[in-house]
């Protein structure tokens, strides 16, 4: 029997030259390397569109495959599957949770994927991606809907076979309304949700005051503080140096009222949730509670929440025990209040930086200027080669008869061409069109309808 062929000699001295490299040398680059990346293509949005990489490539990619609104849904898989092979060369379970993650309503402000299906909740995760569809919302189209009139760069994909965009043009302040959490390699981003209204009443701010530029508290005039999905009551008392540096702490407390629970008895109420915290999370913590003995005045605890009347969470209390003692006790020991650390730390030319709530704003505002001038100088050029084309149209169709009988003496569409061009001092493209074009056209309403379409 034949022995199996060695693709190396079974000597290792083949190589020319062998070069030694201290191994914390080696660890310090490839770490650098493979950090570098982490931070600029995976973790940490980009200022402009609000999206890290992986999103952007979904939305791109659900565009490309025509999951409009009007349209009807389509398996998450297949997007998943889309967006792995053409644009992110990454694991299908990473694309389908960033997927998940746009069309949850309770994790964002204003979801950006209009889901189908089993897309979790706040206590259990999805179904898997070939139980549900989804297709782009009413706001991912606002993000996406000038990208073909030359607004934003591209850049090719990573086999080179295509091109995908560097950002999109967003219309929506994605960054301040939907917020945004990565953990990257040394650093990490989380940003709150904020109100649409209040966003765009900030921008509008910043856009009309120049100089002097408007102070952080004229800014929390119209923008207060965060607002979660959830709802959630925010107490803090520096959120104005927050807002200023862009890193800070704040506490969410659950919304809760007291009211009467039968004969001689009353019970808190919570009708508001701190941020992705779900209502069998607080049940669970209160279960644990009363089996250790530490919910002192609780009586009773049950999750009344549903589809019509939303969340109800009823702790009934005691008797001869105060209500709003009892709710403090809670906040203390249960996820009724939680913490939420803001670190805005975004790309700004592939640059981490931490940012206040003016310099995001301000951010976005450029670059919403650039996308309106590249967008204009776009319309203008395809307008200038329109009028191109409809002034030899016109000018055609005032020589009408000429031009038939130079067409009929013609050999072929070359020779018809040539003597066009000449006769008439017109372009190729221009001649093209006339040659291409039908006999309805030579019309008095058609002619009116091009001169009209000329001015």
């Amino acid at each position: 029997m034949n022995k199996q062929q060695k693709l190396l000699p079974d000597e290792m001295n083949f190589a020319k030259e062998i070069v030694g490299v201290p191994v914390e040398e080696e660890m310090q680059e490839s770490f650098l390397a493979y950090s570098l990346s982490v931070i600029t293509s995976r973790a940490i949005p980009d200022v402009k569109d609000g999206l890290k990489p992986v999103q952007r490539r979904i939305l791109y990619t659900m565009l490309r495959m025509g999951l409009r609104p009007e349209n009807p849904h389509r398996k998450s898989a297949r997007v998943v599957g889309d967006t792995m092979g053409r644009y992110h060369p990454h694991g299908d379970a990473a694309i389908y949770d960033a997927l998940v993650r746009m069309g949850q309503d309770f994790s964002r402000g204003m979801t950006l994927v209009d889901k189908q299906g089993n897309f979790g909740s706040l206590d259990d995760p999805p179904a898997a991606p070939r139980y549900t569809e989804c297709r782009l919302a009413e706001t991912a189209m606002e993000m996406l809907r000038e990208i073909d009139e030359d607004t934003v760069d591209f850049r090719p994909t990573y086999d080179g076979e295509s091109e995908e965009p560097t950002c999109l043009p967003a219309l929506l302040p994605n960054l301040l309304v939907n917020g945004t959490s990565g953990i990257a390699v040394g650093m990490a981003t989380n940003m709150p949700t904020h109100n649409l209204v209040e966003v765009g009443a900030a921008v509008s701010l910043i856009m009309k005051k120049r100089r002097p530029k408007p102070t952080i508290s004229e800014i929390m005039e119209v923008i207060p503080g965060p607002d979660f999905p959830s709802g959630g009551i925010v107490i803090n008392d520096n959120l104005e140096e927050i807002y200023k540096t862009g890193k800070g702490t704040i506490r969410i407390r659950a919304k809760a009222h007291v009211e009467p629970s039968g004969k001689n008895r009353q019970a808190v109420v919570i009708t508001e949730l701190p941020y992705l915290v779900g209502p069998e999370r607080v049940i669970s913590k209160l279960k644990e509670l009363n089996e250790a003995s530490k919910l002192n005045g609780v009586m009773d605890f049950k999750n009344l929440s549903d589809r019509e009347s939303g969340l109800k969470i009823q702790i009934t209390v005691k008797p001869g025990h105060n209500p709003q003692a009892v709710l403090a006790d809670l906040y203390k020991m249960t996820p009724l209040e939680e913490t939420f650390s803001i670190n805005n730390v975004v790309l700004v030319d592939g640059e981490p930086r931490t940012l206040g709530v003016y310099d995001l704003c301000d951010y976005y505002i450029k670059h919403r200027l650039q996308v309106v001038v590249r967008r204009t100088k776009y319309r203008l050029s395809q307008a200038k080669a329109r009028l191109n084309i409809v002034k030899g149209l016109l000018i055609a169709l005032d020589s009408i008869d000429e031009v038939v009988s130079i067409i009929r003496k013609s050999e072929d569409t070359a020779e018809a061409r040539s003597s066009l061009m000449k006769k008439f001092k017109l372009t190729q493209l221009q001649t093209d069109h006339i040659l291409d074009m039908p006999l309805k056209r030579l019309t008095a309403l058609e002619k009116r309808k091009l001169e009209e379409e000329q001015a």
